[in-house]
């Protein structure tokens, strides 16, 4: 039964996307009409859990107010951690993430039109995705990020050690609050194995409140990755304990 569900989730995804695309698609082709082709995505994740009958719990210790700038940082165990945050945020965002992406069909397509790609084989590509991310967030629109800089960790719930410094520089940079949010369960639902498979569980996670930058400067990053860190390792091992 579970290859079953696993290959309907599959699917669904594959074939509600093809529906959207061209809606999507239109909204791609000007900046201004930019955040349209982004709420899409939100209408896409929304429509994916509702189809494969995955509730979205999002427990809210701070509501982020969609006129403001924040740089969001979550803990990254399952490649649904990104279809997750799609329906977890409803801010105006930008992803940064592996250029490997563009490889797909059509997704690929958005992703380079509307997020910050990595290429980790270039050797100045952190530097662009770094300075793109710092206009990006300088122009009024809020940067997604997962600091681990991908899925790193060997023993989840445990997150991979330290945090890489690119979300903390844009966010002092910029002056605008680091926002963390834990992903609970998403490394239960979908394990970053080598036999895929979906299990169904109930799709948890937490925003917490901001953490503000005004005033930081580099000689803080430290304290801010820590900080940040200490947060969302706080809530895994609080739900982890809570579970046992």
């Amino acid at each position: 039964m579970r290859l079953l569900y696993s290959i309907w989730c599959a699917i669904y995804f594959i074939l509600l996307y093809l529906v959207l695309f061209p809606i999507q698609f239109v909204f791609l082709q000007r900046d201004e009409w930019k955040p349209v082709a982004h709420k899409i995505n939100y209408i896409w994740g929304r429509l994916f859990f509702l189809g494969i009958g995955m509730p979205v719990h999002v427990e809210h210790r701070f509501k982020p107010d969609p006129k403001q700038v924040y740089v969001f940082c979550a803990n990254h165990f399952s490649y649904l951690d990104i279809a997750a945050m799609g329906v977890i945020v409803k801010n105006y965002y930008a992803f940064v993430g592996k250029s490997d992406v563009k490889h797909i069909p059509l997704l690929g397509y958005m992703f380079a039109k509307l997020h910050v790609q990595v290429d980790r084989d270039q050797p100045n590509s952190r530097a662009y995705s770094l300075a793109k991310s710092i206009r990006t967030l300088a122009s009024g629109r809020s940067i997604m990020i997962f600091p681990e800089g991908g899925i790193r960790a060997k023993q989840p719930p445990k997150m991979h050690y330290p945090f890489k410094d690119g979300a903390f520089v844009m966010a002092i940079q910029q002056q605008v609050p680091i926002v963390p949010v834990t992903l609970l369960n998403n490394y239960k639902i979908l394990p970053d194995v080598p036999k895929v498979r979906m299990h169904w569980h109930p799709l948890r996670a937490v925003i917490h409140p901001p953490i503000e930058t005004k005033g930081l400067t580099q000689d803080n990053i430290e304290w801010l990755k820590e900080e940040t860190y200490r947060i969302i390792d706080a809530e895994l091992m609080k739900a982890e304990q809570t579970v046992a």
